[in-house]
């Protein structure tokens, strides 16, 4: 006992100080899309042709829908205008569905927190349960990190719960597939109300790259209401951490 607390001695401070400070990112890391409309060319469609799952529209104007991407990177690597790039910024999340979608020209604004009376309920202390609902295992892997010293999510007042009795809101990935499909709804019921449902990751959002296959159901929100949505695939934890910090109202 003593040799790990003189080793924690030693080791210092480990947590991370966002959203106190920014939190560098490699420079590699995919993060919010940039387009630039002014930059293609006539009928131009190459990066929506590379895209496997139709994340990009490119008729009569320049979009990408986050909810779909794999932030795979092959529409920019095909663009030969540079006219969708990928930047560092891991603020993705949104309330909604529709506001996933990132347009040329135009500013997009991630989640904002919950108004009124849920606010108050969760501001200050939200828990959750995690539902698995048939993913790979790269969402909930970068979930667990949340928990850690370097994230020490539990600070914001934000924990995951072994129980939906003792939950708050249920969290999802995963594109629920046939057989996790009760279990999900079943979650969902024992949640004491008033609750939340957070999805993370494409597959949980669209189905991902299992999407419209006869033994998934393309997300959670043909079965349950959503509060929030968290690109990627698989989301970063800075991508988690900043949608769930949003939502509870610690940044604005």
């Amino acid at each position: 006992m003593l040799k790990a607390v003189m080793a924690r001695f030693r080791q210092g401070h480990r947590t991370m100080k966002y959203p106190d400070a920014p939190q560098p990112l490699p420079p590699r890391f995919r993060g919010l899309p940039l387009l630039d409309a002014t930059r293609c060319g006539d009928d131009c469609r190459v990066c929506a042709d590379a895209c496997p799952y139709g994340a990009i529209s490119a008729s009569g104007h320049l979009a990408l829908d986050m909810g779909k991407c794999l932030f795979c990177g092959e529409c920019a690597v095909a663009c030969p205008h540079e006219a969708l790039t990928f930047s560092t910024d891991a603020r993705l999340s949104n309330r909604s569905r529709n506001g996933l979608t990132v347009t040329a020209g135009e500013q997009y604004h991630p989640s904002g927190a919950l108004e009124g009376e849920l606010l108050r309920l969760f501001g200050r202390s939200l828990k959750l349960r995690e539902v698995s609902a048939g993913g790979c295992n790269a969402c909930e892997a970068d979930t667990n990190v949340l928990s850690t010293i370097g994230w020490d999510l539990g600070r914001f007042g934000i924990q995951f719960v072994a129980s939906p009795r003792h939950a708050d809101g249920m969290f999802v990935t995963g594109p629920v597939s046939e057989n996790m499909r009760l279990a999900l709804l079943d979650t969902y019921a024992a949640i004491p109300e008033p609750k939340l449902v957070i999805v993370a990751g494409a597959c949980a959002i669209n189905g991902g790259p299992f999407k419209d296959h006869a033994e998934v159901h393309n997300g959670a929100d043909g079965f349950v209401p959503v509060d929030l949505y968290i690109p990627g695939c698989p989301p970063s934890p800075l991508t988690i951490l900043d949608g769930l910090l949003r939502l509870v109202g610690r940044i604005q």
